[in-house]
């Protein structure tokens, strides 16, 4: 990281710590400014009159704790990347920064010089590139999401950050099931909505950090980077759970439910994002015909 026009906010009570994180930022060969604060207040206050490319954040701080700290921050600068440093007893909470928008986390004690210097660099990219898209309009119209386009995009350009970090991501293909029964019973306004309320599903199941994109039609695509051995676990048993709840609310005459197929990239394999979308969609149709058996 070369860039000397780059600006980190360094948000971090603890003296030590900021000498520290200074220090690797120039170990990692980064000539960007550093500008440091020890309250969630001075960082606000800061972001209210000056610039910032990215956010390095301690969640624990003396007028602020927890995911308050991240919420808040993130209120006020929605259209800054955010890194969040915990400590070991917080990655958990740490996690759930990410899934609610924050780029990435680093656990205090756990990352060294270069490490740092990554994740500043591809939080920046990973930030620049969805902003781009944003402006090119490749976002469907319906849902908010990203379109094919538009994942298509995101997805390779991640791929590539993954081969080069050789960390492997999980993608994610989801059919809505019943669309056509909806739109012939209810009519193809209430298939819209059941579309609608299926990205709403997806969006609270998935991290803030993974690529949700409506494909076309029924069809529905999510890439999430790999944290541990339960990536694909959790955001099933999430998605499994908002279904419950959207049901317990009886917001929708009919109840709304996902076929899904997962398709895990490896960074030493050559597949493409077309690729992984086919496996996917295989799993998906046979979870989907098994659906159809045992209703039969």
């Amino acid at each position: 990281m070369a860039d000397e026009n780059i600006r980190i906010l360094l948000v971090e009570d603890e003296p030590d710590h900021r000498l520290l994180f200074r220090k690797m930022l120039q170990s990692a060969g980064s000539r960007a400014k550093v500008i440091a604060t020890d309250t969630l207040k001075s960082a606000l206050d800061y972001l209210a009159h000056e610039p910032a490319d990215i956010v390095l954040l301690d969640l624990r701080l003396p007028d602020s704790q927890g995911m308050e700290t991240f919420a808040s921050l993130h209120a006020q600068a929605p259209t800054v990347p955010v890194v969040v440093l915990s400590g070991m007893n917080d990655e958990q909470m740490a996690l759930e920064a990410v899934r609610r928008g924050a780029q990435d986390y680093l656990v205090k004690g756990q990352f060294e010089a270069q490490l740092l210097g990554r994740a500043v660099r591809y939080a920046i990219e990973r930030h620049r590139m969805r902003e781009e898209l944003r402006s090119l309009s490749l976002v469907d119209e319906l849902t908010g999401l990203y379109n094919r386009r538009g994942f298509l995009v995101l997805a390779e350009q991640q791929q590539k950050i993954g081969r080069r970090t050789r960390r492997g991501f999980l993608l994610f293909f989801l059919d809505l099931d019943g669309l056509k029964e909806i739109n012939d019973n209810f009519g193809h306004q209430e298939g819209d909505r059941a579309i609608v309320k299926a990205s709403e599903v997806l969006k609270e199941a998935f991290r803030g950090s993974d690529i949700i994109a409506r494909l076309g039609g029924d069809e529905f695509a999510v890439l999430a980077v790999e944290a541990d051995t339960g990536a694909a676990q959790r955001p099933l048993l999430e998605l499994e759970h908002e279904l419950k709840e959207l049901k317990a609310r009886k917001e929708l005459p009919y109840p709304l439910s996902l076929s899904i197929g997962v398709a895990r990239s490896n960074p030493n394999n050559d597949e493409s994002i077309e690729e992984l979308l086919q496996q996917a969609d295989a799993f998906m149709y046979e979870e989907k015909r098994n659906k159809r058996r045992a209703r039969n």
